[in-house]
Formats: structure tokens, C-alpha cells, sequence
């Protein structure tokens, strides 16, 4: 069955779509069908998975506005296994018309409906806001990953979501699922960001998935080359902390055994 996951926070410079890109390699690589969707009109996915939204004839954009299906508009990456549906800046203007329709929380679901069959993992990269985009994405999504920059103001970002999520929960997707936080751009030396993971934990019972992301200049590079870390700097740390929680939190649930019934005593 398809995990369908939006990666969401509404602060901005998280490494919200660093994330999503890093696992969606790291998941192609391991021998996942993986589809990546942008869901984010500064289109930053897009540009981090080498396309240029400016030449795209169909995106997001029209997707959302019933103008193109969802298959048409996927775009193939240099990573095997690993498609995305793209976005441009014109889905700030999906954005407004979105809200004078009826159903307007749906749309991404019922665009998704016909193409999530032919994934093993969706991946729904979701704006920096808690607007009609998000809310899509959300409402789309069996589970939601929350990253997590490790400093003072972290926390309070992760309480005004999880009130969205219960509003999303409440109306448009009441088997919305938490499955937990990355932390990200982590520096393990300072007693700070040990302090934001461990208030995570305790203040909104949230897992906070091991390893953290490290600090990392490589993990920064790599968006404009146009690759992910896991491409571009193999090897380093955040390419290896990417790779290790894509095999935590994507780990294959292991089937039931089926104990062979043996004969009554007579």
C-alpha cells in the first residue's frame, strides 16, 4: 500500500524541503517507486530536483486548477525510481482562486487519487504557511513529518501546527496521523538544541526520529547544484543521517505469521 506523507511546517528555513528531497533519494535508491509533489509556489523542490519551473507547460499550478491531470504534469528526475509533480510561482494564483470553491480542502486528494497506486511513497512537500496549500497537503496525507530547526522559537512552531493538524483532523482527514519530528541543521554541542528536542518529546508527546540532521555546508550546497546531499556529498554526514531515517521511519511493516494449526487431541 502507498504511504502518502506531507512534510510540513509553517516556519520557514527548517530544511523542510532539503528533507523531502534527501529521503525521497535516499527511498529511490534503496529500490523505492517514489513520487515527490511540490505543493510550495516558491517551487524550491522543483528547482533542488534539477528542473527550471519557468519552462514547465504544465505544473501544479494547473493540476489544482482542474486544467491538467496529475499524470500529464509529472516530470521524471536524474535519480531512478524518483518522479515529481512540480510547482511554479503561478500557484500563488491557485492559491486565491482555490478559496472560492466549494470542496477547496480536497482538490490534492482527488488529483492524487488516480496516480498514488503506481508509488510506493508520496511525498507532499508543503508550503511555509498554514494556508489552503497546507491544508491541502494535509488533507491529502495518511501521515505527517514534522522537521525541526533546534533553536528558541522551534517549539512554539510545532504547537500552532499540531492545532492545525487537529483542525484538519476535525474536518477534512480525521485519520491524519503525527509519525514524529527530524531535527534538523542539529548541533549536538550546544545545550540548546538538546533542550528543543527534549521539550518536543515531553511538551507534545511527539518521537523525535534518531539521528538528527547535522549542521551541515554540504547539506546547504546541494539544492543549488541542482541534486540532493545524497548525490552531491555521498558520504557526509547529513547524506548519512538522511539515508539511516529513511530506513527508520520508511521500514517495511513486517507481515503476520500465520501459526499452522495443529491436530486436537483426541
Amino acid at each position: 500500500m502507498t504511504r502518502v506523507v506531507a512534510v510540513a511546517n509553517q516556519k520557514g528555513g527548517v530544511a523542510k524541503t532539503t528533507t523531502v528531497h534527501s529521503l525521497g533519494v535516499a527511498l529511490a535508491q534503496s529500490g523505492r517507486r517514489v513520487l515527490l509533489v511540490d505543493v510550495d509556489p516558491q517551487a524550491s523542490l522543483t528547482w533542488a530536483c534539477g528542473i527550471d519551473p519557468d519552462g514547465l507547460e504544465r505544473s501544479m499550478h494547473e493540476v489544482l486548477l482542474r486544467r491538467s491531470k496529475a499524470a500529464d504534469a509529472i516530470a521524471a528526475t536524474e535519480v531512478d525510481g524518483l518522479s515529481v509533480l512540480p510547482s511554479t510561482i503561478d500557484l500563488a494564483g491557485a492559491e486565491m482562486h482555490l478559496l472560492t470553491k466549494t470542496g477547496r480542502e480536497y482538490v490534492l486528494r482527488k488529483a492524487l487519487e488516480r496516480i498514488v497506486a503506481d508509488y510506493d511513497v508520496v511525498l507532499i512537500d508543503c508550503p511555509p504557511s498554514l494556508g489552503i496549500l497546507t491544508i491541502n497537503g494535509l488533507t491529502a496525507a495518511q501521515e505527517v513529518l514534522i522537521p525541526l530547526q533546534c533553536e528558541a522559537l522551534g517549539q512554539r512552531g510545532v504547537g500552532q501546527l499540531m492545532e492545525t493538524i487537529d483542525d484538519v483532523r476535525s474536518y477534512t482527514n480525521r485519520d491524519l496521523e503525527v509519525r514524529g519530528v527530524i531535527a534538523t541543521m542539529f548541533d549536538g554541542r550546544t545545550k540548546l538544541a538538546r533542550q528543543v528536542v527534549e521539550e518536543v518529546r515531553a511538551n507534545h508527546g511527539l518521537e523525535v526520529f534518531d539521528p538528527p540532521v547535522p549542521k551541515s555546508v554540504k547539506v546547504a550546497e546541494a539544492p543549488g547544484q541542482g541534486r540532493s546531499v545524497l548525490e552531491h556529498a555521498p558520504t557526509s554526514r547529513g547524506a548519512v543521517a538522511y539515508r539511516e531515517l529513511a530506513q527508520v521511519i520508511f521500514a517495511p511493516t513486517p507481515k503476520p505469521s500465520r501459526k499452522k494449526k495443529g491436530r486436537s487431541a483426541s
